[in-house]
């Protein structure tokens, strides 16, 4: 319940006037309530829209391990530099060839999501 400001009287809700001492009371202004308004987005919702889709695809990794394996060049595709240098730097063992023979083959045969979950997110 509210007070009178000049004498201290308790008001009801409706009086525009203290019942004890007549001054007029103020009562503030209670804004209009607003409708309500759905969230604005940006861009409508996407379904599936946090699955981004890397640059790097499968295929040409996969080529490229069969065709340049000797050298590491799929793996600097891949973004893995470290093991890129070290398929330069044994090149000359043939094993790093083998090695993208095989790494090749496992690349165009795995799934594209298997694929996108180990070398996508790079």
């Amino acid at each position: 319940m509210a007070q009178c400001e000049h004498c201290g009287a308790g008001l009801e809700p409706t009086n525009s006037r203290c019942p004890k001492c007549g001054s007029s009371v103020e009562r503030p202004v209670s804004p209009m309530p607003q409708p309500a308004q759905p969230p604005q987005y940006a861009q409508p919702p996407q379904p599936y829209a946090s699955a981004q889709k890397s640059s790097r695809s499968k295929a040409v990794a996969g080529i490229l391990a069969i065709l340049l394996g000797t050298f590491g060049i799929h793996k600097f595709y891949l973004g893995q530099t470290g093991w890129g240098i070290v398929y330069l730097l044994f090149f000359w063992t043939w094993i790093p060839t083998i090695a993208g023979i095989i790494e090749g083959l496992i690349y165009l045969t795995m799934s594209d999501d298997a694929f996108e979950r180990k070398y996508g997110g790079r």
